[in-house]
């Protein structure tokens, strides 16, 4: 246990649940759209549906889908940033079956076209779990840098990847690999121990079957 898990992250209140770990999902889905958002419809599960004005979740989310980290004082007014921004947006209950209480469903689309559905948890003290992208199981928690490559399943994906990385002298903490079905989409979740550098993720993107890339930065 370090200082964090017992005095909780710093940021704009009121609860590190329902504010710290909604921006946090919300800033996530942002950095996976890759272009600011235009339009997003944002499902909420369990409490979240009961109490997202109250705790300030609404402006949590929206903020971090502006970009915005947990402690940017803006997230107070993200609605209103959103709206001079032409951002649209939308709250709506969801009901979801075995998933955490504080569960975020967040259908995005980008300015230049880019779509995304991201469902994420917020499980206590400001930690998040990322538990699907585009309808295709995940499970990471940001909080270590991790690259997330979607692509197409198919013989050597992973070894190109892997040593690319290592290549370059990346290690590879833990990896998970999750697919659609046998040469269907799929996605890899890499915690790294160190960011490599902008040449090798542009590299990662030009593989062939590759459709995205995003390197999300320890917190």
């Amino acid at each position: 246990m370090d200082l964090f898990d017992i005095i909780g992250p710093v940021m704009v209140g009121p609860s590190s649940s329902h504010t710290a770990g909604a921006a946090r999902i919300g800033r996530v889905a942002r950095h996976l759209l890759g272009e600011p958002v235009a339009d997003a419809h944002i499902g909420l599960h369990g409490s979240f549906a009961k109490t997202y004005r109250g705790h300030g979740t609404d402006r949590a989310v929206i903020g971090g889908l502006l970009d915005m980290d947990v402690d940017d004082v803006r997230l107070r007014d993200s609605l209103e940033i959103a709206r001079a921004q032409r951002v649209t947006f939308s709250f709506a209950p969801v009901v979801l079956r075995d998933t955490h209480p504080n569960t975020l469903v967040i259908d995005a689309r980008g300015r230049g076209g880019a779509r995304l559905c991201v469902q994420g948890a917020s499980i206590g003290g400001g930690s998040i779990r990322i538990q699907s992208i585009d309808g295709l199981e995940v499970n990471f928690s940001g909080e270590e840098n991790t690259l997330v490559i979607r692509h197409l399943d198919a013989p050597g994906a992973i070894a190109h990847v892997t040593g690319m990385l290592a290549g370059a002298g990346v290690n590879i903490a833990t990896m998970r690999v999750f697919r659609q079905e046998e040469g269907g989409r799929a996605i890899m979740a890499l915690e790294l121990d160190a960011l490599p550098d902008d040449a090798i993720v542009e590299a990662l993107r030009r593989l062939r079957g590759v459709t995205g890339v995003t390197m999300l930065e320890k917190r």
